[in-house]
C-alpha cells in the first residue's frame, strides 16, 4: 500500500519547507514496514532532518516537522519510534 499524508501532515511539509524526494520516501517506507514488523500503530519516525508522526496500519503521515523545531517538544500517543 502506498505511503499517504494527511492534509495536515500536507500543510506541515509546506509550512516548514520539508522537502520529500524519492531517496526520503523509500527511506519513511522502509521505516514504516518496520514499526509493522514489530506490530506498532502509531509511530515516530525521526530522519536527520525531520520526524514524522505515522500512524502504520494506515501507512499514513499524520504530521511533520524539522528537527529545529524539536527541542523541548513531548511526543504522545505513539507506541514507539524508528530513527533512521
Amino acid at each position: 500500500e502506498p505511503l499517504k499524508f494527511s492534509a495536515h501532515a500536507s500543510a506541515r511539509l509546506q509550512s516548514r519547507k520539508l522537502e520529500m524526494g524519492p531517496d526520503q520516501m523509500r527511506k519513511l517506507n522502509d521505516a514504516i514496514d518496520k514499526a509493522a514488523a514489530k506490530g506498532l500503530d502509531d509511530t515516530l519516525i525521526l530522519t536527520k532532518d525531520a520526524a514524522f508522526i505515522v500512524s502504520v496500519k494506515n501507512r499514513t503521515v499524520v504530521t511533520a516537522m524539522d528537527r529545529a523545531s524539536l527541542d523541548g517538544n513531548v511526543f504522545t500517543n505513539i507506541d514507539g519510534a524508528v530513527i533512521i
